[in-house]
């Protein structure tokens, strides 16, 4: 199943399963955005748009995701506001390099089938000094991940993967440099880490 019939499905059950586990993490990831001074902020992996009640006004945002389904619950989340949605893959981004002064990737590199490829696309559009905001679910370098890597091969192919290595991702980016790695829920599995370039 691929992606984006697999999201397409997930798509009116999402906001039920996601909304409320992930909505202080996402907060939390997001606050500093408040402070940077304006700019274009790329939404990687919109989804149903559960980021957006918590952007500052003061940026303009670019949201893309794969599946129409989920772009469509996006729009009646973002009702006008300084948000364009666009239908595209995260791994091979329409936008001109240097385009954005950050990257939210918010549950999307455990999701996508090479988030290697996913994360050098970020790092290809963000300007030098921009900074890149990811909140996901990623092994430890060394974790055996036990029930996560036996039931990997199934969710991977309906929603998400469960044997990301952040560490080994963040290769295929030399250009970032971590700024900063904090748990974020289910006792540090999923993590709150903040990119520079």
């Amino acid at each position: 199943m691929s992606l984006r019939h697999s999201y397409t499905l997930i798509a009116p059950f999402y906001d039920g399963f996601l909304a409320f586990a992930t909505r202080a993490a996402r907060a939390r990831s997001l606050a500093g955005l408040a402070e940077s001074r304006p700019g274009r902020v790329l939404l990687l992996g919109v989804g149903t748009g559960l980021d957006l009640p918590h952007l500052p006004p003061r940026h303009r945002y670019v949201g893309l995701d794969l599946t129409p389904a989920m772009l469509a619950r996006a729009r009646r989340r973002a009702r006008g506001g300084p948000t364009d949605l666009v239908q595209g893959d995260a791994m091979r981004l329409p936008f001109r390099d240097t385009a954005f002064d950050a990257v939210v990737l918010h549950l999307i590199l455990a999701v996508v089938p090479h988030p290697e490829r996913c994360l050098a696309e970020a790092a290809r559009v963000l300007r030098p000094g921009g900074v890149a905001l990811v909140f996901d679910k990623f092994l430890k370098p060394g974790e055996t991940g036990g029930w996560r890597r036996l039931a990997n091969p199934v969710s991977r192919r309906i929603a998400t993967r469960l044997d990301v290595v952040f560490e080994e991702v963040l290769r295929a980016a030399p250009s970032l440099t971590v700024r900063s790695d904090e748990p974020a829920m289910a006792g540090g599995w999923f993590r709150l880490i903040r990119l520079e370039k």
